[in-house]
């Protein structure tokens, strides 16, 4: 089965209708051009079918057909009639004869009206299994003013960088969608430093374990759980200690620190308005 995996980050597809679901939510996503190619579907009859649905089939179904929120039965995007349906099969017997037992009355529609709704509907499951046919929406939503009183004031951004100096230019170097990845997960992957600055990486992590008689141990960090503490030495020898609670002794030095206590405390508006205030820095 295909399901939607969530953005990281204010990732969401194009919104292909302007159309209102009956609690009067606005479509949030939609398939993309790029997720009707792929798909293989017939261009115009997925046109038709959005249009079709739209009208008939939203307001119980929501915009997008991702259902309507509190309403069981109603997300027709992970419904197994949608994911194995092949050219209108599986889905014209309950779309025109309706499901009494769900609450789904008999639809109106024609034959070929009901292959449009279905073709569309195919789109709207495959753009939500798919990642590659994501379009990126405008993340520049923000105000670049607020963004810059939040870095030099409630954010503490500029204790640690510059917009003259580690971050000089880098409105250029990015796209908005890349520089707003990359500040609120800096150095994920092995990257570099928050908006990509020279600043430190979050792969730059380093670990201190003290030993019950007292030796030290320290080094770049591998990984860490409950049960063990992996690393390389001051040799670049691998060493690798079990724990047990407090024994031994660890102490990790994070660079990145700083950013990762943030998650939890950025709401919506403070990250499109740094984002907006990091892309004036050409």
């Amino acid at each position: 089965m295909r399901y939607l995996t969530a953005p990281a980050v204010a990732l969401v597809l194009t919104t292909a209708l302007a159309a209102q679901t009956g609690s009067g939510e606005k479509a949030a996503i939609a398939a993309t051009p790029a997720a009707v190619t792929a798909s293989k579907e017939d261009p115009a009859a997925v046109e038709r079918g959005g249009k079709l649905f739209a009208t008939n089939c939203a307001k119980c179904h929501g915009a997008t057909a991702k259902g309507l929120t509190g309403k069981d039965n109603t997300d027709l995007v992970r419904s197994l009639y949608v994911l194995e349906d092949e050219k209108g099969i599986l889905l014209t017997p309950p779309i025109k004869n309706g499901r009494p037992d769900k609450g789904m009355p008999p639809s109106n529609l024609t034959d070929a009206e009901i292959r449009d709704v279905a073709a569309w509907l195919r789109v709207q499951a495959y753009g939500a299994g798919h990642r590659t046919t994501y379009t990126f929406l405008d993340v520049l939503t923000g105000d670049a003013k607020k963004g810059e009183a939040y870095f030099n004031g409630a954010g503490k951004c500029n204790t640690c960088h510059s917009p003259t100096g580690d971050l000089k230019g880098v409105g250029s170097r990015y796209t908005p969608q890349q520089l707003q990845g990359r500040w609120l997960s800096p150095g994920g992957r092995g990257g570099r430093g928050a908006a990509g600055g020279s600043g430190p990486s979050r792969s730059q992590r380093t670990v201190a374990v003290t030993l019950p008689g007292g030796q030290t141990v320290s080094g770049p960090l591998d990984r860490i759980d409950d049960f063990n503490v992996a690393m390389h030495d001051s040799n670049g020898a691998y060493r690798s200690f079990t724990r047990n609670g407090d024994i031994p002794k660890v102490v990790i030095t994070d660079p990145m620190k700083a950013h990762v206590d943030l998650l939890r405390t950025y709401t919506d508006a403070d990250i499109h308005n740094v984002t907006a205030y990091l892309v004036t820095l050409k």
